[in-house]
């Protein structure tokens, strides 16, 4: 019974991450369809709709999001985790999406785990194992082949792009380094989350309150629910779930159905046309990432 249990979250946990590739493959959909919906709206309505709803389950399931103000610390570490964290994670991404392709985006996106390792090793004193710095060797050289495409005396995509990637990743290490002295008080995850999403997006609207931008037909309306519902509130509840039935070494691996679904969708969907070092360089950022499975558990990274 226990091993069906085990197979079937092991099962939804693949389609949550498989959820947040299609998630881009939607916003860049949205993107090409109405020119008048920017990264900014997107995740500005996305981290918004997303934290509202999340506050109001935990506080139906009766975990008092609003205590959570009352605990010492977590009012500076809920923003900083908003605005440093959530922020660039949602919006950068986005931007590096609507400038390339969601295949690019998540990629970029991907190598987050190895900004952790470098944190860890400047400020936490836990030095780099040898498998460790190898890993990230192999994730640097396949991100060099995304961007130069082996021509290494120019970039194959435009700098634009890999920065506004390089910046989600960032946002990445921070959106887990940020709560995880919340969390290891035993603090609700989904009131973390739900606090750090509402007040990233509110954080957007003060510093660029456009209030013109609203989708111009249905299928963009659609597509805008698809990325809220389906992309973000839906996989995250299920895969929240699902890290009570897998190992943490699992979750990992399922961690690369992200890229994979929005590099194949990207393909399909998009036609986008990807040479043979567009696959080496990203199975090499996705072997690379999950290596860090292996990690002891002491040491094991996982994404919130």
């Amino acid at each position: 019974m226990q091993r069906r249990k085990t197979v079937l979250w092991t099962i939804i946990g693949m389609i949550s991450c498989t959820f947040w590739g299609i998630s881009g493959l939607a916003a860049k959909a949205l993107f090409n369809l109405d020119s008048s919906i920017n990264a900014i709206w997107l995740s500005q309505v996305r981290m918004i709709c997303t934290g509202m709803v999340l506050l109001a389950f935990s506080a139906i399931i009766k975990q008092r999001p609003l205590a959570i103000w009352r605990e010492p610390k977590a009012p500076s570490i809920l923003i900083l985790y908003a605005v440093l964290g959530i922020v660039p994670v949602q919006f950068c991404y986005f931007e590096a999406v609507q400038l390339g392709n969601a295949s690019i985006a998540t990629i970029l996106q991907f190598i987050g785990p190895f900004f952790i390792l470098i944190y860890q090793a400047l400020f936490a004193h836990q030095p780099l194992e040898r498998f460790q710095i190898i890993s990230a060797l192999v994730a640097f050289f396949g991100v060099v082949l995304l961007a130069t495409r082996g021509h290494f005396n120019q970039l194959a995509i435009s700098e634009a792009v890999l920065f506004w990637g390089l910046c989600s990743a960032l946002g990445d290490a921070t959106s887990v380094l940020a709560p995880a002295h919340l969390i290891r008080r035993n603090l609700s995850s989904v009131v973390v989350t739900g606090w750090g999403m509402l007040i990233a997006g509110l954080f957007l609207v003060v510093i660029h309150p456009d209030f013109s931008v609203h989708p111009q037909s249905s299928m963009a309306w659609w597509l805008v629910a698809f990325v809220v519902v389906f992309g973000t509130i839906l996989p995250f509840q299920l895969f929240s779930s699902a890290l009570r039935y897998v190992s943490a070494s699992t979750a990992g691996f399922l961690d690369a159905f992200e890229p994979l679904a929005a590099t194949i969708g990207s393909v399909i969907l998009f036609h986008l046309q990807l040479q043979l070092t567009d696959w080496i360089g990203s199975i090499m950022v996705i072997i690379a990432v999950l290596s860090l499975s292996f990690i002891p558990q002491k040491k094991q990274i996982k994404k919130h």
